[in-house]
């Protein structure tokens, strides 16, 4: 049972704020004593759950298009600008990935009957376009976000092909929101034929031959579910090209549970109907197949594959007369099964692929064609983070060779056409270079570049090396330690990078913020933590639920390696993380603040045990739990970031980032937190909010991303002392580490 003191009836008796003209005299005589922060009432709101009472003094704080709220953020906006003055690097800092990001970056391609389709975002530009190139190998524009909205503010969630390449269903969000609509383009001519179908966020698009019809995934009006929550409630329909909306046909759904997400697949011969369902993110499948031979559209008949009850991810995809079955039941890091077509019984699978007991399945491609000596398998895997490439008989999965990449880094995008293929793309990162696209021939076992950002860069000059540290249970977890070749020896201002959750892996990949720091003189770290897939599901599992502070442990051993090896010192070093990551950090924060510098702290969750109310928040339960069980009460309250702030703790200088437009987390989180904080902290080191209007958790425009990244780098190196090493840049004020004391 929850009970809380009214916060509309306490808001009546707030007392009135400190004019912020007032901190911002103060901080023009730099360095100030201490920051002068905005008046944050405390308010008397208790919540009594399961037999304790939770104090929750800044629930006035979620109310974000409250006037006082707003009023509260504003002058969080003037703190924040009078604080950013007294950065040194910010500019040396925007110009460096300004120019980094310029250069675009380019997709593996998608094949359709001799079209190839593919993202690009050329050199200078500020979003990503999706092309064509037909069989003459005439490139086209087919969908452009900034000739749709020059303003910016208009972005690609998606785009899909139909089987026959002749048209395309893509969705465009503005602002950050993610809430596509979604439109049908005739590729021949370049014209709209269909749309907009709104309420389309997260869809698939799965064609059925001929382009006729598709089948797509879209939520409820938000006013037809009490509270406004119809985004939580998602279907599956049928949709006709250029019928109305209303008339289409619904196919599964209809009695799901709120944040059910569904994931929908046609055979390219359209004969198989895939249907995966899951509860939020989960990590086990309800897996559902149908055959349409015969059948109708409107009404499959589908038959179970795997029930939700199996705690396993499972997938299926038919081609050339055989089901190819990725899953990790019974095998954490990935296997890969076949069956045949209509007989998908767990007991009919057979181990194509089989685990690897130390190296994770991560993607596949089939190379079937027709002249090929014999029918190939491509396999992608990671080991302890980097990928590797492997070929395989299609017919028996015995290991042919192995395919050499171009360093230790990571694959994404491994693709090949719909049906007798000889040839397949991925994309290829590390540290050091950009996102490009390489073509397999399986005729020769040939990799060849096949694309590039057009603004190409040359390798930046960093050392890479991979460490193990143990974690505090005697757990070996592995870090990335990224610098500058050139860099001196000794202690360095150091970035600790971590995620840890959700089954999201550390890879090596080319980032721009990394690129930049390293450039500066700085070392960047990135930590492996449990909770990610870096190791497989049993990974995941060890950060999850009841075993989450395992991730914050792995993070601080991390920082204290780093501190031992003598790469950083605890004022060298700033914590970085985003999302999940936010939450990470904002843990570290309170549970070992002595271990470091500075936190930069993005679109975090910060309030555990009101985080299922708001945004996407009840999707994750399976992540986190849920306050509603007693015992997940207590994992949450536990490590809650907002409910372990304590009085008297000098915290680390702190920089939330928050977004206006985000429709995953709340930025209720930072302003609860970073009130919390300022009211706290018995130093001098300022707790900072930046908040940003119409973007969102995603992706955004280039120049977005270029202030936004400048912002946390000069804060960051103000943290941690970091002026600069390099002849060729500017150099730092002395004072860049004493404006944050």
């Amino acid at each position: 049972m929850t009970t809380s003191t009214p916060v509309e009836s306490l808001r009546a008796a707030r007392p009135g704020r400190a004019a912020m003209s007032a901190a911002a005299r103060a901080l023009a005589e730099w360095p100030p004593q201490r920051s002068v922060y905005p008046d944050a009432c405390r308010l008397n709101v208790v919540d009594h759950m399961h037999g304790h009472w939770v104090h929750d003094p800044y629930r006035w704080l979620e109310a974000g298009e409250d006037p006082q709220t707003e009023a509260w953020s504003s002058e969080q906006d003037e703190l924040l600008a009078a604080h950013r003055r007294n950065w040194p690097l910010r500019g040396v800092f925007r110009a460096q990935v300004a120019a980094l990001l310029a250069i675009g970056d380019v997709s593996t391609p998608v094949c359709r009957d001799g079209r190839k389709f593919f993202y690009r975002r050329e050199a200078g530009h500020e979003h990503r376009a999706f092309l064509v190139v037909d069989s003459s190998d005439t490139e086209r524009m087919l969908i452009d976000p900034m000739a749709i909205d020059p303003a910016g503010r208009t972005l690609i969630d998606f785009a899909e092909p139909c089987i026959e390449g002749r048209l395309v269903a893509y969705g465009l969000s503005v602002n950050g929101t993610e809430d596509s609509e979604l439109y049908v383009l005739d590729v021949d001519t370049g014209k709209i034929i269909d749309g907009p179908i709104n309420r389309s966020r997260y869809t698939d698009v799965a064609w059925l031959p001929g382009g006729e019809a598709f089948y797509y995934v879209r939520h409820l009006p938000l006013d037809a579910v009490p509270g406004g929550e119809g985004y939580l409630h998602r279907r599956v329909y049928l949709h006709r090209v250029s019928a109305e909306p209303t008339t289409d046909v619904l196919i599964a759904g209809a009695d799901a549970a709120p944040g059910r997400y569904f994931h929908i697949t046609v055979s390219a011969d359209g004969r198989w109907l895939t249907l995966i369902d899951r509860q939020g993110t989960d990590p086990r499948d309800n897996v559902r197949v149908a055959d349409m031979t015969g059948g109708s559209i409107e009404e499959p008949a589908f038959t179970v594959v795997q029930r939700e009850d199996v705690d396993a991810r499972t997938t299926v995809h038919h081609r050339g007369g055989r089901a190819y079955i990725w899953t990790n039941r019974d095998a954490p890091r990935g296997r890969l099964c076949t069956a045949t077509p209509g007989r998908l019984e767990y007991a009919d699978w057979c181990d194509l692929i089989p685990e690897d007991p130390e190296a994770v399945l991560t993607d596949y491609a089939v190379l079937d064609a027709n002249d090929l000596p014999r029918p190939l398998l491509l396999v992608s895997r990671t080991r302890h983070a980097v990928s590797e490439l492997a070929v395989h008989d299609l017919a028996t999965g015995e290991l042919v060779s192995t395919v050499a990449l171009p360093g230790l880094g990571s694959i994404a995008g491994l693709r090949t056409t719909l049906a007798d293929s000889g040839e397949a793309w991925f994309s290829y990162s590390d540290f050091a270079n950009p996102w490009a696209v390489y073509r397999f021939d399986a005729a020769d076992g040939s990799v060849t570049p096949s694309a590039r950002p057009s603004g190409d860069c040359a390798p930046l000059p960093l050392k890479v090396r991979q460490v193990t540290y143990p974690s505090g249970d005697g757990t070996e977890v592995r870090m990335f330690v990224i610098a500058d070749e050139h860099a001196p020896a000794g202690p360095r201002p150091t970035i600790l990078y971590g995620y840890g959750g959700f089954n999201t892996p550390i890879s090596p990949s080319w980032w721009a913020t990394t690129a930049a720091w390293v450039a500066a003189g700085g070392v960047f770290a990135m930590a492996s933590l449990r909770g990610g897939s870096d190791e497989g599901e049993g990974w995941h599992r060890a950060g999850m639920l009841d075993c989450k502070q395992n991730v914050f442990d792995d993070f601080r051993a991390a920082a204290e390696w780093l501190i031992g090896h003598e790469v950083t010192i605890p004022d060298q070093l700033c914590v970085m993380g985003g999302s999940n990551g936010g939450l990470l950090v904002g843990a570290a924060l309170t549970q070992f603040p002595e271990l470091f510098a500075g936190v930069v702290c993005g679109a975090p969750l910060l309030d555990m045990l009101r985080y299922e109310l708001f945004g996407l928040g009840m999707t994750w339960t399976g992540e986190y739990g849920t306050v509603v069980d007693p015992e997940q009460f207590g994992w949450l309250r536990a490590y809650s970031p907002y409910h372990n702030v304590h009085e008297g703790i000098d915290y680390p200088a702190v920089l939330f980032t928050v977004f206006d437009g985000d429709t995953r987390v709340d930025p209720l989180h930072a302003r609860k937190m970073a009130a919390a904080l300022q009211f706290a902290t018995s130093g001098t080191r300022p707790i900072l909010v930046r908040r940003e209007k119409d973007v969102g958790h995603g992706q955004r425009a280039v120049t977005r991303t270029v202030e936004l990244s400048a912002d946390e780098l000069a804060f960051a190196a103000a943290a941690t002392g970091l002026h600069g090493w390099s002849a060729t840049r500017p150099p730092a004020s002395a004072a860049a580490r004493d404006s944050l004391r």
